[in-house]
Formats: structure tokens, sequence, C-alpha cells
């Protein structure tokens, strides 16, 4: 599959530098798609598909919440490269609260509309 709804450089830049180096291009693409399911279900409209038609700040909301729900997913693969289970813990708790923010953005009332009427 292909990234969509964020780049894999997004993602490692947001698991901080001591992410592992083990995880490959295929690794990523593979957290960015199921970062795209995710959100996909979580707001119940598929953002992927219809990506080409938004604007470009829903496009920003998109890849904050996908490239954090990612970025979880990568610091996890391997909690042992990080100087201490606190700083991993703090990037996962920052990368969580971008994540639920971003969806809840995309799934209030009021800007259902706007997001939605750029497709």
């Amino acid at each position: 599959m292909t990234e969509t709804l964020c780049t894999s450089g997004a993602v490692k830049l947001k698991a901080g530098s001591d992410v592992s180096t083990s995880l490959t291009g295929a690794n990523y693409t593979q957290l960015i798609n199921q970062a795209e399911g995710y959100i996909n279900t979580l707001t119940r409209y598929d953002w992927v598909a219809n990506y080409s038609g938004l604007n470009a700040i829903t496009k920003l909301i998109l890849e904050e919440a996908a490239s954090s729900y990612a970025a979880c997913s990568a610091i996890g693969y391997d909690l042992g490269q990080y100087s201490s289970n606190t700083r991993a813990q703090t990037l996962i708790n920052i990368n969580w609260a971008k994540m639920e923010n971003a969806i809840k953005q995309l799934n209030e009332d009021k800007n259902k509309t706007f997001v939605k009427n750029s497709t």
C-alpha cells in the first residue's frame, strides 16, 4: 500500500531521535496504513479515498493524526532504544494526545462541514 495521510519522515520526527533504526520503510508504510485505517474508522469517513479533493488545512489535521498514531507504534516497537522508559512514555503521551485532539476536531459537527466541503 501507499502512504497517503503522512510520510515516514513525519513519523520518525515525532518518534524522536531514539526510535529504532531497525524499522524499515515497509514497516513505516505498514504503521501509517494502520493509522489511516484507524482514523477512517474513528471518523467514519474514508479520508484516504477522498484525499485529493481535501483542502490544505484538512490535510494538515489528518497528517497530525496519522503521524502521531504511527509514531506511538514506532516508539513501542523497541522501547529499549530510548534512554529511559519515562522518555518513551512521554513521547507516546504527547503523540497520543495530538492524535486524539485531531480526531476530535475531525468529528466535531461544526468542523465536519468545513473539512468535508473541501472534497
